[in-house]
């Protein structure tokens, strides 16, 4: 079952990731935390092992189709690496019942305000 529950996971992780830009954190992390019975740190974790891979496949098919801005990429990345390793970092300090709510309340809030967008 573990390897049926990983490959639903991939297949709708990969579809989200190369459609919006997303599929790590929001499809992943709740899938392994609630399919895979994976604690919810494990889950981030491993989410972020398997997005490496997964991003550079959908950034290369972007960038063959034009939708890369190198500019405001290269902006973002250093940025980026830093907040994120410090993100990593904090986890040691939260418990995972604490990440699970922070993350159901960051994906309620998003999902609002791209609800309530005209754009």
């Amino acid at each position: 079952m573990l390897y049926l529950y990983a490959a639903l996971i991939g297949l709708l992780s990969g579809l989200t990731s190369g459609l919006f830009g997303v599929g790590g954190g929001i499809v992943m992390v709740p899938a392994m935390a609630f399919l895979l019975k994976l604690d919810f740190k494990v889950a981030v974790g491993t989410s972020l092992a398997v997005m490496v891979p997964s991003a550079l496949m959908g950034a290369i098919k972007h960038y063959d189709l034009g939708h890369v801005n190198f500019k405001v990429a290269l902006a973002i990345i250093p940025v980026a690496l830093l907040c994120s390793f410090g993100g990593a970092w904090l986890t040691e300090n939260l418990s995972s019942a604490v990440l699970k709510r922070g993350f159901g309340g960051l994906l309620l809030l998003v999902g609002i305000r791209m609800l309530l967008s005209s754009k």
